[in-house]
């Protein structure tokens, strides 16, 4: 990014399924060809101005309740999700819009036999923490019970937070942050602080 002349910012679901895959992937711990399966939830405003302008000032009954897109499996993040995760089999990728106005939760769910020998939830969240380890926006949360988990949390910030929970055989891994602000303007300034020479965190703290 530091010598780059252009730096191209990804989609705001990609941010958040490219930093829970690329590290596992870098990792060896996900295989280029697993079968993926994500959602990801997010505020209405990534939707632009017209999606709104509609949950503001046009609301309907059903904008009130959880909204399911991209149901022919061809989101227009697909692309970058795959190819800069390092993945070589495209993602089933459910993108869910709700009455809210700000925030993400991109969850990717996972068969532990289908992982290396030995892998689990704890092992997954020791190679995230450590992967993770020293970023300033990024962290990846103590291991997760029972509980709820907000797709709001971060609003209004450039901050990203990992968790990992699960149970014997299977994995679940959820990236939330701000689809405006680390999914958008906030990985921008972050980009254009690096290409400038300047502190990474300037502006964003």
């Amino acid at each position: 990014i530091r010598s780059a002349r252009f730096v191209a910012n990804p989609g705001c679901h990609a941010v958040g399924f490219i930093s829970i895959t690329h590290p596992l992937v870098a990792l060896g711990i996900l295989p280029k060809d697993y079968p993926l399966t994500c959602f990801s939830l997010t505020g209405y405003t990534g939707g632009g101005k017209k999606m709104i302008y509609q949950y503001e000032q046009e609301k309907t009954a059903e904008l009130y309740a959880p909204r399911l897109y991209g149901l022919t499996l061809s989101h227009k993040h697909l692309p970058e999700m795959t190819k800069i995760a390092g993945l070589t089999r495209e993602p089933v990728f459910v993108p869910v819009v709700d009455d809210y106005d700000c925030g993400m939760a991109t969850t990717i769910m996972l068969h532990n036999d289908l992982l290396p020998p030995g892998t689990t939830a704890r092992t997954i969240h020791e190679a995230l923490s450590g992967y993770y380890a020293g970023e300033t926006f990024i962290s990846v949360a103590p291991a997760l019970g029972e509980g709820y988990l907000t797709a709001s949390w971060g609003k209004g910030t450039n901050f990203m937070e990992i968790t990992v929970s699960g149970r014997e055989g299977m994995t679940v891994v959820t990236s939330r942050f701000d689809n405006l602000g680390k999914g958008a303007s906030g990985s921008a300034v972050q980009n254009m602080n690096i290409m400038l020479g300047l502190p990474e965190t300037a502006g964003l703290l």
